[in-house]
């Protein structure tokens, strides 16, 4: 057995540092800090709240909606030939066909190997010449596949947003990205070495820092596998 961080290096954040602390007796020389840092930045995870008002935020789930059965979809061949490629269903069925259906609860996880271009955001994003985004992702009918026809309770990726950006482009909206969330489902983006587990039969791991109505949260993911 064997653990994968699927989450990229640590990044800074803003810090404030407080060192000395008095009482009558004593005086206690520590470092106690005061953190800034945005919701939604490097591997994260997004709650329904994200894009859907009034839809559930982070006080709503526990470590008991957080272990996952975990799928790696690999389009990382298609990603090369084509930067905006949207994973179809029958990408999605040809993974079926050699491992079997998507098992109920998964997170379901898009390796397109992006997440070796972090941390530079332009890369990230495939920003071209004409300052257009070029980034792989999710299809509406993919999503669709994964949360009805089977019941995955979760979706991942390697890129800064779930839409590949010819579909961004195409609906003039984050439209996958609005499904999953107004489905009550939960995201990771920005993943990292989803390329060093395996595709089928891993558990992964998904925590966050326990702060109260947050719409997303700076996440730590780990997957174990055999």
């Amino acid at each position: 057995m064997h653990r994968s961080v699927l989450c990229p290096n640590f990044f800074r954040i803003e810090a404030s540092t407080y060192r000395s602390e008095s009482t009558a007796t004593f005086t206690l020389e520590t470092p106690i800090q005061t953190f800034k840092f945005p919701g939604q930045f490097g591997t994260h995870i997004d709650f329904p709240g994200h894009f859907i008002r009034g839809k559930a935020l982070s006080e709503k789930f526990d470590v008991n909606d957080l272990i996952f059965p975990l799928v790696v979809i690999d389009i990382s061949q298609q990603a090369k030939k084509d930067p905006r490629y949207a994973v179809t269903v029958e990408d999605i069925k040809a993974y079926e066909a050699k491992y079997g259906p998507i098992p109920d609860g998964a997170l379901v996880a898009l390796r397109s190997d992006w997440y070796k271009k972090w941390p530079d955001m332009d890369a990230l994003s495939g920003i071209d010449a004409e300052g257009k985004e070029n980034a792989p992702g999710w299809s509406l009918e993919a999503l669709e596949y994964i949360y009805k026809v089977r019941n995955a309770a979760a979706n991942g990726h390697e890129t800064l947003d779930t839409d590949s950006s010819a579909v961004a482009e195409e609906k003039g909206d984050l439209a996958c990205e609005r499904y999953v969330l107004d489905n009550d489902k939960l995201q990771v983006e920005v993943l990292a070495n989803l390329d060093k587990v395996q595709p089928a039969g891993a558990v992964v791991v998904v925590s966050y820092p326990r702060i109260e109505g947050a719409t997303g949260l700076p996440a730590r993911v780990w997957a174990i596998t055999e």
